[in-house]
């Protein structure tokens, strides 16, 4: 089994396509920054690093020795500078690990030189800490000038990148408001189709949106209009036929009454008529369907136990129960298509397996299904048959056949199955003979009593 992490709707695809696109918009963006603003800056805060070492460095030098002091108490009050002597013990600690101060540091040290030491602190006061000496001959004259750091952190990448990402979201959700306009009527024709599909006559699309899925609404109401029309006159024709089958049917079994003919010519000759009666009946059923009955609350159990009495009444005693796995089975359905769809079951199962070996009807939950059974001891149904056999006026050439039938019983069973979100199953039995199966996907979910 192949296990697919890709998103299968036009919905989700557009949607991450779209994601991914923002999403490499944002990166190009970040690196677009970092390389024309973040890193200029940081180079501009060196070199005026550069120029406040400079500048503190001539100062000293020129200042007379008696005003130093007072020298470097203007630089600390009104700019924020401090200058120390650097002393053996000093305690240090390291420079902020951050790409602009790395960048700072690495211009300070090209300009100054790289004897030039740097601190995140000292003496547990914190800043930019840079070394230099006024006097470069003498390795004792060192001095440190502090800055305060937040002078240093004005480039804040994360509050840039955070904007970026609230706009990167608010475009995603943007786009996925535009992609489910189209993913919703997209939807909504899915939907139609599948009601198509099991023969029901789905809802009028509308007729709005964007023009591509407009035109689409369009020509879908156009087809399933036209198919409706097809439909409503193939079985007016189809009903009308047999209709008037049938008056001419009833003459012929009187005549058949009053010829005098010998009783089991007559019984012959009135078998086939009802046959042929049968035939007709399965014409008529096929071409009402069922898509103007509505749903109604059923159980399963007593549906399949009604038509076991009512096939023992007629004296088919070999219609016995199979397996009934509860007393009560609810679901909802189509009462009359599913009399007709299992007695079109039973009937072949009669025709086939014979009246002497038993016809069993079962009605059991599975899941989120009710599944009808009809089991004979038949020649049973070649697998590579079947669902040719589903499809109308087709009859199998083989054992299971005879010259009787209309080759819609199935058929109508199929369609019945579809019309209820299910489907027909033709299996093999162990020992021989076909298991049919109606499988019902409205059943109600309400435990059975068993």
């Amino acid at each position: 089994m192949v296990i697919r992490f890709a998103p299968s709707s036009l919905l989700w695809r557009t949607f991450f396509l779209i994601a991914l696109l923002i999403g490499l918009a944002l990166a190009a963006w970040y690196q677009l920054f970092v390389r024309f603003e973040s890193e200029p800056r940081a180079r501009q805060l060196g070199q005026m690093l550069v120029s406040v070492v400079n500048l503190t460095r001539a100062a000293l030098v020129n200042a007379d020795p008696l005003l130093r002091l007072a020298l470097l108490r203007d630089l600390s009050v009104q700019e924020g500078i401090r200058i120390y002597p650097a002393e053996p013990g000093d305690e240090l600690g390291p420079l902020p690990d951050s790409p602009t101060i790395r960048v700072i540091a690495a211009e300070v040290s090209r300009q100054l030189g790289s004897e030039t030491r740097f601190a995140g602190s000292r003496e547990g006061i914190e800043g930019i800490w840079v070394s230099f000496r006024i006097d470069p001959d003498d390795p004792n004259d060192l001095f440190w000038v502090m800055l305060p750091r937040e002078r240093f952190e004005r480039v804040r990448t994360a509050e840039w990148l955070g904007w970026g990402i609230a706009a990167g979201i608010l475009a995603m959700l943007g786009a996925y408001l535009i992609v489910r306009r189209v993913a919703g009527p997209m939807a909504q024709i899915a939907a139609a189709a599948r009601m198509v599909g099991r023969g029901e006559p789905p809802p009028r699309l509308p007729e709005e949106g964007p023009s591509e899925i407009n035109e689409v609404s369009r020509a879908f109401n156009q087809m399933s209009e036209s198919l409706a029309q097809l439909e409503s006159d193939r079985a007016l024709i189809l009903a009308g036929v047999s209709h008037d089958l049938r008056t001419p049917l009833a003459r012929l079994r009187l005549g058949i009454e009053m010829t005098g003919a010998h009783p089991d010519d007559i019984e012959a000759m009135s078998t086939d008529v009802e046959e042929m009666d049968k035939i007709i009946g399965q014409f008529l059923d096929f071409a009402r369907g069922s898509a103007d009955e509505s749903m109604a609350e059923l159980d399963g159990a007593a549906l399949a136990n009604d038509l076991i009495q009512s096939y023992q009444r007629r004296g088919l005693a070999n219609v016995v129960a199979g397996e009934i796995t509860g007393t009560t089975l609810p679901f909802h359905g189509k009462p009359k298509a599913l009399r007709r769809a299992i007695s079109n079951l039973i009937d072949n199962a009669l025709r086939y397996a014979g009246h002497e070996k038993p016809v069993e009807v079962g009605c059991e939950r599975r899941g989120g299904q009710l599944i009808f059974s009809v089991k004979d001891r038949g020649p049973g149904i070649p697998p590579d048959q079947v669902e040719r056999l589903k499809r109308p006026f087709t009859r199998l050439e083989a054992a299971r056949t005879d010259a009787m039938g209309s080759g819609l019983g199935l058929a109508i069973v199929d369609r019945v199955a579809r019309a209820h979100g299910g489907r027909l199953d033709l299996l093999p039995r162990e020992g021989g003979g076909l298991a049919a199966q109606i499988l019902v996907q409205q059943a109600s979910r309400t435990t059975s009593n068993a």
